[in-house]
Formats: structure tokens, C-alpha cells, sequence
């Protein structure tokens, strides 16, 4: 399901409807990228905000209900069927014996819902410089009027305006949702992003901030003001779409009712220049890094006071550093199911083993069981009365989530919930002592089973788990290589270079030993997009040394790490991927090596 959300608050100050539906047509250009059958499919959530009984206020929201309600949505042919309001958007105070009130403007916050036919079709801002020629197309819902009323330039000068934005035409919204979605279908278009705060000059920045390349756009078609073509917030979509495929698209879009509102507007660049002309006329040329940097400013400095502010440092330094971006080396054919021959003959039982606050398990249970075990959930509550036992299991996984709240130290109080209990020790040294069995710890479960280590057979070299040193709970998605190790669970795998997902606040690793060896039993390393070993943060999400962020038993059988597999075994869960992947993502390997290992 896609949801969006769209709001148009200051644009109340003026007129107060136009306020209104302009933030469901924000919403629905907005949820638009997403691969939906029909506008109809698309359901409101209406959040209304305001100042109950404040003179002219209750006129406002009656006029904007009315608009939305009794107009706008049923033109549109989508419903409201859910929402809720606060009426006291007012407050009121004494300084000093003088009465003084704030009074907030009225608001409605839509949050837009919708079930996607096929995720693997989301569009997304990030431009494509990887296919070729390519164009850019905007399609103005506004129609050329351009209004700046209550707009970002406008407030920057310290200005309101008379007159807003607005959805005068209904129609050519639902025009643009279909045409949209049919561009889609037919695999037309590379790119999306909506035009809303800050106008065509911040979507189209803001796209090439995504692709980190160069743009050259010529706005003389859009009118002779190309400031108000640049900064109105009206409503509208940016397209990017194959060069060969322009003259298709807007014939598509003319055929829809759209091609007076659409224009051709211009290209990416192969170097990193942003460079905005009316015609002759130059109005902009500067770097994209430059520009990006003064875009990320105020994020940079509230980072540094909240979080490590060297942290901080190294992610804005990064804007304008090279990087390659994401990418994938595999030493192994991610389609090719080595536990094939397995799954006929039998299902051997896995524990998929939780406590309190662990949440990672249903997507862990999907995971085995795709490679052919039987899984079983099992709670350390079953374990600590006696009611499961472990003997009966071929492996163990303990799975991530916020054990205890991750307030008792990182999945220190599920460890010492084994430590301490007898029963539950004696299991879990059993297990672990046998050589048929297996385990896997991820996140929440590679912390706990690093504090079990002195019940692991050649775990004595595992770190203790600490609290990311950007002092934030870190969820990316980043490069990890596979080192060259025993884990029975990264067999064939060693030199592959991949994508994975990481959610964790605790996942530094730490050696009290000052003089321990930093490579022993390592699996799993952070890299930057570049390759080398990521010391540096964002690659880098929790400041381990030497990028660690996988071990393994001097045996093999026990791996632990801190990112998730399990979330990233289809290709259409990973945030990025190559083109040429199919139903499998790489991580599947891992699972499957499980079930050979069994046999």
C-alpha cells in the first residue's frame, strides 16, 4: 500500500478552500508515483486544525469543509472516510498584565492511502543518468497562472500576497492521475516528483540532488515571468523519460486533455552544472554541490547539536565528495537455489526465537522457511518454563526488534535472561555444544548472543555491542562485503560486495581487549560505494572499527550481524537495485546455504 500526505497551510491566510484543495491535490500528485488501478482506489484521512470560536474562523471552516467535501472529492471521485480535528488551535496568555493570543491558521493535513498493483513500478525523484538521452517534461496543473500568494519566496520577503494557488480545475487532475498511470504501465517514464512548497525551480533541484548530476532547463515556454515559473507552488508533476520516448509521451499527454499544460523543459547534464536560462537569458549556473550544501545547511547544523556533531561533519561533507552510489558485485548467481535438491525430502525445524519488543520474526520465519525448514516460534517464555526445549531443533535464530525497550543495554537483558535462569542456561549451552546445529543472530539477536559468548564454542573473540557513535538509532540502507570466513552461512559469498538494510541504535562493536585482533572471526564488513572499508559515517551507520559488522564462530556455526537479511530476500524489498535482478535479491543465499549445511 503508498501512502502520501499533502498540506497547504499558509495558503489558509489568503483563502482558506484554496488551502483546502490544494492539499488533496498535493496528496494525489503526490501518491501519483505509486503504481495505483485508478483514482478511485485512492482513500482520505482529513486531519482538521483550528481556531474554534477566533472571529472569521469558523466561517473558514465551514467554507473549506464545504469545498473539500461537498465539491472537490466528489469530482474527483475519492472519499474521506476516516479523520479527526482540533478545535482549539488558539492560546492565550498574560505578560507583564497585557493579554496576549496566537492563533494558528487553518489547517487541514490529508494523509492519502492506496493499494499499489505492482511495487516494482514506484516511481521515484532520483534522475536516471545510466539510460542515455533523456528529457524533462513538466505537466502544470496551475495552467500558466503562476500565483505566488502565500508561496516560500513570498515569505522570505516578508510577503503574503493576494492571491494563492489553487485546483481550479478538477478534471485535469484526474487527467494526470490516469496518463500518469498508463505512462507507467507502458515503462515510459524513469522518474517522478510533484511541484509543490518552493516551486519548479526546488523540484527540479531537488531531483537533481537524488541523481547527483547536472540539469539544463530553459523556462522561456512557461510565460515571460520566470521567477513566478520558477517559485509558484502550483500544482503539477515533473517527468523525466527517455529522449526517444518524448514525441510518445506528449502525444499521450495531449491525447489526455494536458498537452496545453505540458512542456518540454530540458535535460540532465553529464557534469554537475545546474543551469537555468529563459531563453538567452541566464538565470542560473552553479555547481549542484554548491547548491545542495546550502540546501543541507540547516539540517547540518541542527544535526550537529542533536546528534555527534562529527557525525554530522562527515555526512554533509559527503555532498560534494564523488561517490558512485550503490552498486552490486556478486561472486555468486543469486537465481541459483542450491537447496533445491533439499526441499523434497524433508523440513528440518528451526526455532525463530523472540522475547519482549523483538519484532523481526515473521519476516525471518518467511525467509527459512523459503530455504525449506519447518519453523517454529518459539518465546523465551517457552523456554523459561520448560515448555519448549532445544534439543529438537536443527538451528536457531534469534531475531531483532527492541528487546526490552533497548533500554537495559543492547540486548543485554535478553542475555541475562539466559545467564541467569538455569534451566534456560543449560538449554542454550546444549545447543550450542552440538555439532548438527546452527545459529544466526540479527540485530537485537547478534547482541544478545555476543553477551552468551562464554556458552558459544570459539566465540571468545566476539565484541560487546555499544551505542551507535552517531548517538542516533540508524535505519540505511548501505554496502557490506562479504569476507573470507567459516560461517557456514556465508558460503560461496566471500567477495561479494551488496546492499543491506540496518535498523539499530546499539550496534558499535567494542573489544575491551585492547590488544585484541580485529580480524579474527570476522564475515561481514560496512564499505563505501567506492569499495574500500567504510570508517566514515553515513557507510559507516554505527562507527565499528574496521567497518565490523559480522562475526562467526571458529567453527562456523554461529554468525552473528548487525544488519538484516531477512528484510532484503526479494529484489522489490531492496530500495535499490540493478535492473537486471530478478525475483531473488542475493541475500536469499544465505538462507539456502542454511539448508544445505543441514543437508
Amino acid at each position: 500500500e503508498a501512502m502520501a500526505m499533502g498540506e497547504r497551510t499558509p495558503l489558509a491566510l489568503v483563502d482558506a478552500p484554496a488551502s483546502g484543495r490544494m492539499a488533496i491535490g498535493e496528496a494525489v500528485t503526490n501518491i501519483m508515483a505509486a503504481p495505483i488501478e485508478h483514482l478511485g482506489k485512492v482513500k482520505l484521512s482529513a486531519n482538521w486544525m483550528a481556531a474554534a470560536g477566533h472571529p472569521g474562523e469558523d466561517a473558514k471552516l465551514y467554507d473549506t469543509v464545504k469545498a473539500v467535501g461537498m465539491e472537490l472529492c466528489p469530482a474527483l471521485g475519492i472519499a474521506i472516510p476516516v479523520g479527526k480535528d482540533s478545535m482549539s488551535m488558539k492560546t492565550v496568555w498574560e505578560r507583564e498584565g497585557e493579554r496576549r493570543e496566537m492563533t494558528a491558521p487553518l489547517s487541514l493535513i490529508i494523509s492519502a492511502f492506496a493499494p499499489v498493483e505492482d511495487v516494482r513500478r514506484v516511481l521515484t525523484p532520483q534522475l536516471r543518468t545510466d539510460l542515455g538521452d533523456t528529457d524533462l517534461i513538466l505537466v502544470d496543473l496551475g495552467e500558466g497562472r503562476n500565483r505566488l500568494g502565500a508561496s516560500a519566496l513570498a515569505q522570505v520577503h516578508d510577503q503574503l500576497g493576494s492571491e494563492v494557488p489553487d485546483l481550479d480545475r478538477p478534471e485535469l487532475l484526474k487527467r494526470c492521475f490516469e496518463v500518469v498511470q498508463e505512462l507507467s504501465r507502458e515503462g515510459l517514464l524513469l522518474a517522478f516528483h510533484d511541484r509543490s512548497d518552493g516551486g519548479l525551480v526546488v523540484t527540479l533541484l531537488e531531483m537533481a540532488f537524488a541523481g547527483r548530476c547536472g540539469l539544463e532547463v530553459d523556462v522561456a515556454v512557461l510565460g515571460h515571468d520566470p521567477l513566478a515559473a520558477l517559485f509558484a507552488e502550483e500544482l503539477g508533476v515533473v517527468l523525466q523519460v527517455r529522449h526517444s520516448d518524448s514525441d510518445d509521451v506528449l502525444a499521450m499527454l495531449e491525447e489526455a486533455g494536458l498537452g496545453e499544460c505540458s512542456a518540454l523543459l530540458g535535460t540532465t547534464r553529464e557534469d554537475d552544472t545546474i543551469l537555468i536560462c529563459s531563453g538567452e537569458r541566464v538565470l542560473l549556473r552553479r555547481g549542484r554541490a554548491e547548491l545542495q550544501e546550502t540546501w543541507s545547511e540547516t539540517t547540518f547544523q541542527m544535526q550537529s547539536l542533536r546528534d555527534n556533531p562529527d557525525c554530522a561533519r562527515e555526512e554533509f561533507e559527503r555532498i560534494a565528495q564523488p561517490d558512485p552510489g550503490l552498486s552490486a558485485r556478486l561472486t555468486f548467481d543469486p537465481e541459483e537455489d542450491v537447496a533445491a535438491p533439499f526441499i523434497e525430502t524433508a523440513r528440518p525445524p528451526v526455532a525463530i526465537l523472540r522475547e519482549e519488543g523483538v519484532n523481526g520474526q515473521q519476516e525471518m520465519a518467511w525467509a527459512f522457511h523459503r530455504a525449506g525448514f519447518e519453523c517454529v516460534d518459539v518465546h523465551m517464555s517457552d523456554i523459561l518454563s520448560g515448555e519448549v526445549t532445544l534439543d529438537r531443533f536443527r538451528g536457531l535464530v534469534a531475531c531483532g526488534g527492541f528487546s526490552y525497550g533497548d533500554v537495559l543495554g543492547a540486548g543485554e537483558g535478553w542475555a541475562k535472561s539466559i545467564l541467569f535462569n538455569e534451566r534456560a542456561r543449560e538449554q542454550f549451552q546444549a545447543f550450542f555444544e552440538r555439532d548438527d546445529t546452527f545459529a544466526l543472530g540479527v540485530c537485537n539477536g547478534c547482541q544478545m548472543l555476543s553477551n552468551l559468548k562464554e556458552l558459544i564454542p570459539g566465540a571468545g573473540h566476539w565484541p560487546h555491542f555499544v551505542r551507535n557513535r552517531s548517538e542516533q538509532f540508524e535505519a540505511r540502507f548501505v554496502m557490506v562485503e562479504v569476507e573470507e570466513s567459516p560461517s557456514i552461512l556465508l558460503a560461496g559469498m566471500a567477495g561479494s560486495r551488496m546492499p543491506i538494510a540496518v535498523a539499530h541504535g546499539e550496534g558499535r562493536a567494542e573489544y575491551r581487549d585492547p590488544g585484541a585482533d580485529l580480524a579474527k572471526g570476522v564475515a561481514l564488513r560496512y564499505i563505501e560505494n567506492s569499495g574500500e572499508v567504510a570508517e566514515r559515517y553515513p557507510a559507516n551507520p554505527n562507527g565499528s572499527p574496521r567497518g565490523i559488522t559480522g562475526l562467526t564462530t571458529e567453527d562456523g556455526r554461529v554468525t552473528i550481524m548487525m544488519p538484516h537479511p531477512e528484510r532484503v530476500i526479494r529484489t522489490v524489498q531492496n530500495s535499490w537495485h540493478p535492473d537486471e535482478w530478478g525475483e531473488d535479491g542475493p541475500w536469499m543465499r544465505l538462507f539456502r546455504n542454511a539448508r544445505v549445511w543441514v543437508g
